[in-house]
């Protein structure tokens, strides 16, 4: 026994430790016995290390395809904290500046860390490698990453997801059905020939389709959007926060993975089909799509400007100091 802990302190936590197992059926004894039996609790248990190594299973030979597959995890880690902290935003009753910002410093934390990690593609690969070991990948794409269309649609209302020249014409009621089949994504996997759906997004669609479509009917009046005006002590400092995730995830982070596949895809159609089929050169641009979660906090010149400031401080090297 610890000398400088009070022995009713003790007491009074077996007490505790009491009531808690009441409930159960057992008495505390049985359940202390079980600890003298138990194995003390190690790093690599808790976090199921050996298993986490074992899931890099490349498909050819290649040494850089690891890279690529594991980069992928760690992306997929980041959305599923990204996810998490949005969950507790929507589910959270009367929700004060406090909370918001609390969360939404964090997502956009865990943004910042996936926008500087994609480093981790454009420097960590051959160019070579790459082009070979991802045309036996096919017709896999980072497109059908799932977790982030959640993301999208927990962040705002759907109609804002939809593509810009079907926007317009959605109905006001529109149904989840009909906002689903105008979601911009869509046109991003389509055949450049014909415009019909590709493998890669018919194959998304089967496995995910019904859980996104209840999702948009789940998060229409809990999104992020909504909670932020439903807000009743926001101010300029939350504003911005919101401002931040917008530009983190519609601009900043699209434009990174744009700007890695520029460095490794050229305009041959083969090099194009190395993305899974997907019409990248259209699809990841932001000035396309004008993807905004919050279009409400940003004037109609910022709006049309869109992913123009990225491009000329990131493509052309101009920063704002010289403008």
């Amino acid at each position: 026994m610890d000398k400088d802990q009070p022995q009713s302190d003790i007491y009074s936590k077996i007490a505790l430790l009491e009531n808690k197992f009441k409930s159960s059926g057992q008495d505390l004894s049985s359940y202390l016995e079980g600890l003298l039996y138990a194995d003390y609790l190690t790093y690599w248990d808790y976090i199921n290390l050996e298993t986490l190594l074992s899931l890099q299973q490349p498909k050819t030979s290649f040494k850089d395809e690891k890279i690529f597959i594991i980069y992928h995890q760690i992306t997929e880690l980041y959305f599923k904290l990204i996810i998490w902290e949005l969950e507790q935003i929507a589910e959270q009753q009367n929700i004060s500046a406090t909370f918001l910002k609390e969360r939404l410093g964090r997502v956009n934390m865990y943004f910042d860390h996936l926008i500087s990690s994609f480093a981790v593609m454009w420097k960590g690969m051959e160019k070579q490698q790459f082009l070979k070991f991802r045309m036996s990948l096919l017709p896999s794409s980072g497109f059908q990453s799932a977790q982030y269309r959640k993301i999208e649609i927990m962040s705002t209302d759907a109609k804002y997801l939809t593509a810009m020249l079907l926007r317009d014409n959605l109905p006001l009621n529109a149904t989840v059905e009909e906002l689903f089949d105008a979601l911009y994504w869509q046109s991003g996997a389509t055949e450049l020939a014909t415009g019909e759906k590709t493998l890669t997004l018919r194959s998304f669609e089967n496995k995910y389709g019904k859980e996104l479509k209840d999702l948009i009917a789940n998060y229409e009046l809990i999104n992020i959007w909504k909670k932020y005006q439903s807000c009743k002590d926001k101010d300029d400092e939350l504003e911005e926060m919101m401002r931040a995730f917008d530009l983190k995830a519609n601009v900043h982070w699209p434009l990174a993975h744009y700007k890695s596949a520029v460095r490794y895809l050229q305009k041959d159609p083969m090099d194009i089909s190395a993305t899974g089929g997907t019409n990248w050169q259209k699809y990841l641009p932001p000035r396309f799509q004008k993807v905004i979660f919050f279009p409400d906090i940003w004037t109609s010149a910022e709006q049309e400007e869109w992913g123009k400031p990225w491009v000329i401080k990131e493509v052309y090297g101009i920063k704002d100091d010289d403008l």
